[in-house]
């Protein structure tokens, strides 16, 4: 039985998704477009990865708005108080909705990544989730490959 996991994408890997259509980031999105990955949100966090995309010109936020289904949703109370050590309040959502449903956290936000060795959850970047993922039935298959970055 495959394991579908669980992932709540932080704004700032959809922005980067937007921006490099085979980077890391949109390779993750893709894999939950096709349903290898579960997007896991609620309405704090839906609500400031639209009003981020709207923000910015090149973005188009109902390229993405299809990925939010209700199937994802959670509707259960988080605690985004617990989360204190989060330098930015506005990354304590993304935290507390993990700690609620046992999702992944997928950001590069150094907020995040700064203090994840002290929180209860998994934070991890793009490429350390394609990385953990690679060996997973469809995922390795079926994401292209990342842009080169030779100079």
């Amino acid at each position: 039985m495959t394991v579908i996991p669980a992932v709540i994408l932080d704004t700032n890997v959809l922005v980067a998704a937007g921006f490099r259509r085979s980077g890391a980031a949109a390779r993750i999105v893709a894999a939950v477009h096709r349903g290898d990955c579960r997007l896991i949100w609620n309405e704090a966090t839906r609500r400031e990865n639209e009003a981020v995309l709207r923000r910015i010109p090149p973005l188009d936020w109902n390229e993405f708005s299809c990925l939010f289904g209700p199937a994802g949703e959670f509707r259960g109370a988080t605690e985004p108080e617990l989360f204190g050590q989060i330098e930015d309040p506005e990354d304590r959502k993304f935290a507390a909705l993990a700690a609620a449903t046992g999702a992944i956290v997928i950001s590069a936000d150094a907020h995040l990544l700064s203090c994840r060795d002290e929180l209860p959850i998994a934070v991890l970047t793009t490429r350390e989730f394609l990385s953990m993922t690679e060996n997973m039935t469809g995922m390795a298959a079926q994401v292209p490959p990342p842009e080169s970055t030779t100079t």
